[in-house]
């Protein structure tokens, strides 16, 4: 059954952590709109901040992120003065209307930058918002830029999670994403990390990676649960040659294929779940007793630009080029050249170029997307309470769906339509089904599982 699941539902379909898409976002959200929608926050509001850093010393092939690859620390440097300056902005915006909740940092590689730097970031940001005092502070990890210097600077500025990321511990496929990483590397870091009052620790992982195999992939769980993670990111490799040119370094003939992927993703699930942890959606896993099996249980998992999450902050302000944020009324995305970026932010502008505007439909399908790939199922009396006649009108889909499609992609139970465990892996393409701009856009996307 799961096969012919997987034949007839491993498409290319969004990955969903927002909805609409980002590649439905146009340029009628400007700077003009997104200086209103920072203005219409409210003094109780909690935001969450997200620092982008756009570099990295060595571009790994795998990545999709929007990054640059640089030898030469000026660069970085001239960098952060710009991003200081669109702190200082959009702090002044905000001032009185929000406080802190989460602070993200993503790149590239936030570890790339200097201690000193790290901690002068630090001090912007605190000094320009308004945190509450049990903040929390992610930083994604290199753990080929670390030393002891950086840990002591992480530490300084109340790291409360590290994420790093491990994609694969055997040397031939590190060779051929160009991401050579030992494991005893990633161990001192999380050593490093924890000695120094670090309450969480994430690994990165992937499968589907070039010259991957079932097990190397069990050898690199295996590894990696000797390090007694907190969470566990477990994604597939996306393969997007199309939009990340590097990716044309990896031979695609090298890539194990769909029925491989998804006996690599069983496998790795399977060997997370028999140590303890619990899964959550589609790709992540934690302990028990983890903020975000938590939040999973109680029914109040998130999804945003980074992933799972139990943030429940309606508001995230992305910083840096390329980055999104999110509000009540929509999605605005900052330019992503550095250059244009940084003569925009250096005289005092915003760097908001795009986005989309929420419609009353946007929301009820968004709802139900985020619902399906957080809990796997949605409740038709919150669909109905929450939205009213538009959500009467997904209803009779959602009903039509699980009454007619033989595949049994949605099942009623009770006053829950629910993705039964089999479906499960597939659910990027259910929620895709409530896309209203899936069929009609022209975004090409990477493999369902």
């Amino acid at each position: 059954m799961r096969q012919k699941l997987a034949a007839r539902l491993g498409e290319n379909v969004p990955r969903y952590t927002s909805y609409p898409t980002a590649p439905h976002f146009h340029a009628g959200v400007d700077a003009v709109v997104y200086r209103g929608w920072l203005e219409a926050l409210e003094g109780g509001d909690e935001i969450s901040l997200y620092l982008h850093i756009p570099y990295c010393d060595r571009l790994c092939w795998f990545c999709a992120c929007h990054t640059k690859q640089t030898r030469h620390y000026e660069p970085v440097a001239a960098y952060l003065r710009s991003l200081y300056a669109e702190i200082a902005t959009v702090g002044g915006l905000v001032t009185g209307k929000g406080r802190v909740r989460a602070v993200h940092f993503g790149g590239g590689s936030p570890t790339m930058l200097e201690p000193e730097d790290i901690v002068a970031l630090g001090s912007v940001l605190r000094n320009s918002f308004a945190f509450l005092p049990d903040a929390r502070i992610s930083v994604e990890i290199e753990p080929n830029d670390m030393d002891e210097a950086r840990l002591d600077a992480l530490a300084e500025i109340g790291m409360t999670r590290a994420s790093l990321g491990v994609q694969d511990f055997e040397p031939k496929v590190q060779k051929a994403i160009n991401r050579e990483q030992s494991f005893s590397q990633t161990k001192a870091v999380v050593d490093g990390v924890r000695s120094r009052g670090v309450e969480s620790v994430n690994l990165d992982l992937l499968y589907g990676l070039p010259h991957q195999t079932r097990e190397s992939v069990s050898s690199t769980v295996a590894q990696a649960l000797t390090l007694e993670p907190d969470r566990i990111a477990l994604f597939g490799y996306a393969h997007v040659p199309w939009f990340k040119k590097h990716q044309t370094m990896i031979d695609e003939a090298w890539l194990p294929g769909p029925a491989e992927r998804f006996a690599q993703l069983q496998l790795a699930a399977r060997a997370i779940v028999d140590q303890g942890y619990e899964a959550i959606g589609i790709d992540h896993f934690a302990k028990p007793g983890d903020t975000l099996a938590l939040a999973a249980r109680a029914g109040t998992l998130h999804r945003n630009f980074q992933g799972y999450t139990d943030d429940c902050c309606e508001t995230l302000i992305g910083l840096g080029p390329s980055s999104i944020s999110q509000f009540r009324q929509g999605y605005a995305q900052n330019m992503p050249s550095t250059s244009e970026y940084r003569c925009t932010v250096d005289d005092g502008g915003l760097a908001a170029v795009r986005g989309i505007a929420l419609s009353n439909d946007d929301r009820v399908r968004g709802w139900i997307i985020e619902r399906l790939m957080c809990d796997f199922a949605f409740s038709a009396i919150d669909l109905v309470e929450r939205f009213g006649e538009a959500g009467q009108r997904l209803l009779l889909q959602s009903s039509s769906m699980a009454l007619h499609d033989p595949v049994r992609l949605l099942e009623l139970d009770g006053d829950k339509f629910v993705v039964p465990a089999e479906s499960r892996p597939f659910v990027r393409s259910i929620a895709a089904r409530f896309d209203k701009y899936f069929e009609t856009g022209t975004a090409r996307h990477s493999a369902a599982v």
